[in-house]
């Protein structure tokens, strides 16, 4: 009876050997297989990193078949599986747009740039410069480029340097060569006087 009883016990302890090492050998490979698809999966989010990455650059762009635009920047990331896609000037951007003639139109530089290809608008932002073919310079901390709509615009503060006075105000919307604009809510109109950059930026802060 003892003896029986021995018995059964090994052999119930065998079969629940066996059926843990298989209950464990299920879990394990299936485990495995899951850690190398996580992985995989990981490595091959193509979508997180740039497809093109260029430093130094100095490029021309062209539009419908005419050189438009000169590109300066320091680095060129174009990320062409995000959704949506875009280019990325992290490190500053300098920018001149050229008339049918090959003259330039305007210069643009930002401490940070963005363009958004299927909806064709630039982001620029932080120590946004922009000086238009009358000698106009426009300066505020972030501007949009619609290209499709040929506007540019802005809901920050901007300062406007002209020939004879300095406009401020917020909220700016221009045409794209940057020579007809309007100011939404002026803050100010000053007299440009005969004194050093310095000297004409203290006075207007002031103001």
């Amino acid at each position: 009876m003892s003896y029986r009883h021995k018995v059964l016990n090994t052999n119930n302890f065998i079969s629940i050997t066996v059926a843990v090492w298989v209950t464990v050998m299920f879990l394990f490979f299936p485990s495995c297989g899951s850690k190398n698809k996580n992985l995989a999966e990981a490595i091959d989010e193509k979508d997180s990193l740039p497809d093109m990455q260029s430093t130094g650059v100095v490029s021309y762009v062209s539009d419908s078949g005419m050189i438009r635009y000169k590109i300066v920047t320091d680095e060129w990331l174009v990320f062409s599986k995000k959704n949506p896609p875009y280019w990325a000037f992290e490190k500053g951007l300098y920018l001149e747009k050229f008339d049918t003639l090959f003259r330039v139109d305007a210069s643009i530089k930002a401490d940070t740039a963005y363009y958004h290809e299927k909806k064709e608008i630039w982001e620029l932002r932080g120590n946004v410069h922009i000086q238009n073919q009358l000698g106009d310079k426009f300066d505020t901390e972030l501007l949009f480029w619609d290209q499709s709509k040929e506007r540019i615009y802005s809901d920050k503060f901007i300062r406007i340097e002209q020939a004879d006075k300095i406009l401020t105000g917020y909220g700016f919307d221009s045409n794209q060569e940057m020579t007809e604009y309007e100011i939404f809510t002026p803050t100010g109109v000053f007299t440009v006087e005969d004194t050093a950059p310095a000297d004409t930026t203290s006075t207007t802060s002031n103001q």
